[in-house]
């Protein structure tokens, strides 16, 4: 279990946990259906298994590349060959019951939600796609991370949340994906790893984050409000500073701290939707 739980990247919970509560709070019409019990029980997938699905099929895949890069071994998890065919079982076992339940709940709409979280997730890491070692697909793969809440919004609502909100989910997520491949960089290329980041550089991917997030801030300005810009404006100044830190040598040190940083700008989106939809 502690295996399980280390691969899960349990300060990394909040990207699927956070989406789901939100695009709940967003899809439903009264406070009281926060409560159905099928909305408590899909919650709880999005903790746990949800998570060991993402992080655990990228570390099944990615052993070759890991054992270089001292972060796996520190920071986070490094998944041994020997270990590979438990944590697969364990990923099946989690997640299976929830997806079988989820076709037996839902509308065909819904369930297509779910289910191209699930491939997202499986094909970002893992092979014939493999996203993660084709610049620009890997970033683009991340709107994985969206995919929670535009389920959980056709879970409540019965129909899918506003286009230009799940464009902006993908561009935020992209410009995480790429922001957290920078530090990667040197392990990566001796890796043999292609990413975003060894294809454009330091320098030029945190231009991009920095495009990407001020055009997600701008599609979601409508929705949003203020909320919106003032996010926008301050994940501005974060590549601003990244800059610095990228030729002191100190990136790693500013991107550790991203988990609360985007945990706290999660929490003022939650609020924004909760005071229009719900009080």
């Amino acid at each position: 279990m502690r295996l399980l739980l280390k691969v899960s990247r349990p300060r990394f919970w909040f990207y699927l946990f956070g989406p789901y509560i939100v695009g709940l709070a967003a899809g439903v019409t009264d406070r009281a259906h926060l409560l159905d019990w099928r909305y408590l029980l899909l919650g709880l997938y999005f903790l746990l298994p949800a998570n060991l699905l993402v992080y655990g099929v990228n570390d099944i895949f990615d052993y070759e590349t890991d054992r270089l890069n001292p972060k796996k071994a520190e920071y986070e998890a490094l998944v041994a060959p020997d270990s590979r065919r438990r944590l697969f079982y364990w990923i099946m076992g989690l997640n299976l019951p929830f997806i079988v339940l989820a076709a037996g709940l839902f509308d065909a709409r819904t369930f297509a939600a779910l289910q191209t979280f699930i491939f997202l997730s499986i094909f970002y890491s893992s092979p014939p796609i493999r996203a993660k070692t084709k610049p620009f697909l890997d970033s683009a793969f991340n709107i994985l991370y969206v995919m929670p809440g535009v389920f959980a919004y056709c879970m409540a609502a019965g129909d899918l949340p506003p286009v230009e909100l799940i464009l902006a989910g993908g561009l935020w997520t992209a410009a995480m994906h790429a922001y957290s491949a920078v530090p990667d960089i040197e392990s990566d290329r001796a890796a043999g790893l292609r990413t975003i980041a060894t294809f454009l550089g330091g320098d030029v991917t945190i231009v991009l984050c920095l495009v990407l997030y001020l055009a997600a801030a701008a599609l979601s300005a409508n929705h949003l409000g203020i909320v919106s810009l003032a996010l926008g404006a301050a994940y501005a100044v974060l590549m601003i500073a990244s800059f610095v830190s990228l030729r002191t040598g100190r990136i790693f040190e500013l991107y550790s701290r991203f988990p609360l940083i985007n945990a706290a700008a999660g929490f003022i989106i939650f609020w924004q939707v909760a005071l229009d939809k719900l009080l």
